[in-house]
């Protein structure tokens, strides 16, 4: 692990997210910035290493989505070709996430809503295609069984043995407890975001999550010891 700290469970990270913005004033846009622009440096990094010059980036509705936004942004202004699938309706995402998303549409970027497991052979095909894929899918917020449409972008994401940057998590996995009965992302590299979650840090979840790097996002540090 790179910039490691100790592990804190994902309760901690919220509040510790929802302070940062409540109480030191921090916007949650900035945060989510710095997250995805430190996201897309390693996400460089792995398309120089594989010799690849295009990305894929698959969105959930939530802020982790939000986070490949800004990844799939910074990409595009270093000359990636990045198409970027949303696994939810665009009129749906709300918040800083939708902040992001606008900007990638008005950029041009290659955006549009994927419909699972209807559209799977699609899929499969763009990712059979891709020189990297950003898992920006489901983050920390899984409890429990993964359904669709996620399910089936999960195992599609697997069987392409693509080269994969998770974005917080791997999907699949719980930031607490780590795998469980359910399928998960299998990434070559995980970024997560002002602390390592607990669930990224036991053996069982270490083929999952691969080389983890923790990326500072300007969260004052006290807000998290």
């Amino acid at each position: 692990m790179t910039g490691g700290t100790q592990g804190v469970t994902v309760a901690r990270m919220r509040e510790a997210d929802r302070r940062a913005i409540e109480e030191y004033g921090i916007p949650g846009v900035v945060l989510m910035e710095n997250a995805g622009r430190g996201a897309a440096g390693v996400a460089l990094e792995m398309l120089i290493e594989a010799g690849a010059q295009t990305a894929l980036v698959l969105a959930g509705r939530g802020n982790n989505g939000g986070d490949g936004y800004v990844i799939a942004r910074h990409l595009a202004n270093a000359g990636v070709e990045v198409r970027v699938r949303v696994l939810a309706a665009l009129d749906d995402i709300t918040g800083d996430a939708r902040v992001n998303l606008n900007v990638i549409r008005k950029m041009g970027l290659d955006v549009r809503e994927m419909h699972l497991p209807d559209e799977r052979d699609t899929l499969a095909a763009e990712l059979n295609a891709a020189g990297l894929v950003v898992d920006a899918m489901l983050g920390t917020g899984t409890r429990g069984d993964i359904r669709e449409p996620f399910l089936t972008a999960v195992k599609l994401v697997n069987d392409a043995a693509r080269p994969v940057l998770a974005v917080d998590i791997p999907s699949g996995l719980n930031g607490d407890t780590g795998p469980g009965e359910g399928p998960a992302v299998v990434a070559r590299r995980t970024v997560t975001f002002a602390a390592a979650k607990v669930g990224l840090l036991g053996p069982d979840a270490r083929p999952f999550v691969g080389r983890l790097t923790v990326v500072d996002i300007g969260m004052p540090r006290e807000l998290l010891r």
